[in-house]
């Protein structure tokens, strides 16, 4: 009889790649320029889009056809002056920001974007890095979003912000717990935590959006809530005479939870190409070459991103009780069902 903690230890990735400490830093380079490009690109699609949803013309000034919008934003708020109320903890404040972005930024760090290939005679790895335990560590390093909510309001010496900052705990920490349980089936199904491994899986067999359904669409349901995304945008609701836990803040500040948010869209849709979408595979066509692999896998993610801002343009926000009675409620049993149903299935066959 298998026991607890013959279950708890599940297969590391089978395959390291071995790389010099030169091609890492390159990879940590070209994955950080990447990432911050991306932001932008996903704020001019949601604005674009959100432009057609609503029959009205989107950016359409700086820039052709207003691609340089956002990138005009994003300077513009960098040059705000950066205010900081005389209650607030200084370093705290300054800190809380830089927390949310470091934290999506580390997470898009361990999505694989293909496979192992060999560029100069080096063996270079599509990823940043191939952690055994992949899947928890986006939980961990998506943990620090959390800590940059929490710790921004309280540092902000203002009780508006400080109640924003415990409403957004509760949020956040309600609809986590329901995506964790979402992603159980297909950890029992692979038997391995590894990102890599899992694409690797459904590449042999097939994707679990098919297998998974239930699991993907609460996961999706999930990582709206978490990335803060409507109808479930109660953190920092549009419609409120305050922005909850960042109504403080202003300038560099705003603009980096700003960016934070876009970040962790972008990761939640990479996050759920490489579970549930077969990552870097292309259908019918196996044999693929090994440079689009990485535009598969972006490719993919902005599906993600336009489905987000899709559900924007449509549904109304949810007040704040049916936000905590539908994690609590519905997407937690409906979860705990799905990873019964499936633990029972990967037993019997």
């Amino acid at each position: 009889m298998t026991s607890a903690s013959d279950l708890l230890q599940l297969p590391l990735a089978e395959t390291f790649v071995v790389e010099t400490w030169w091609v890492q830093i390159i990879k940590a380079l070209i994955i950080s320029v990447a990432a911050f490009s991306l932001v932008p690109a996903a704020v001019t699609i949601e604005r674009k889009l959100l432009g057609r949803f609503q029959h009205r013309y989107g950016p359409n000034r700086a820039g052709p056809y207003g691609a340089l919008q956002a990138g005009a934003d994003i300077l513009k708020l960098l040059g705000k002056e950066n205010f900081r109320p005389s209650t607030s903890a200084g370093f705290l404040f300054y800190l809380a920001p830089i927390l949310s972005v470091v934290g999506a930024l580390v997470t898009f760090a361990v999505i694989p974007l293909g496979e192992v290939v060999e560029i100069f005679g080096q063996p270079v790895g599509l990823y940043g890095m191939d952690v055994g335990i992949g899947v928890l560590f986006v939980f961990a390093t998506g943990a620090f979003a959390f800590y940059g909510v929490v710790l921004g309001g309280f540092a902000s010496g203002s009780k508006y912000s400080y109640l924003g900052a415990m409403r957004a705990a509760a949020q956040l920490i309600s609809y986590e717990i329901a995506m964790g349980l979402s992603l159980l089936g297909i950890i029992m199904i692979t038997g391995s935590l590894s990102l890599v491994d899992i694409v690797e899986y459904q590449q042999e067999h097939s994707w679990f959006i098919g297998s998974q359904i239930v699991g993907f669409l609460i996961f999706t349901i999930a990582v709206m809530a978490e990335s803060n995304r409507a109808p479930f945008d109660l953190i920092e609701a549009d419609s409120e005479i305050v922005a909850g836990f960042m109504t403080e803040y202003g300038g560099g500040g705003f603009a980096s939870y700003y960016a934070a948010e876009y970040f962790h869209m972008i990761t939640a849709g990479a996050l759920g190409t490489t579970l549930f979408l077969g990552g870097w595979a292309i259908p019918f066509w196996p044999g693929a070459p090994d440079w689009i692999a990485p535009i598969v896998v972006v490719v993919k993610t902005f599906l993600f991103v336009a489905f987000f801002v899709w559900v924007r343009a449509t549904l109304p926000r949810l007040r704040y009780d049916q936000l905590m009675s539908f994690g609590w409620k519905i997407l937690l049993p409906l979860a705990t069902v799905n990873a019964l149903v499936t633990a029972i299935l990967v037993v019997a066959l």
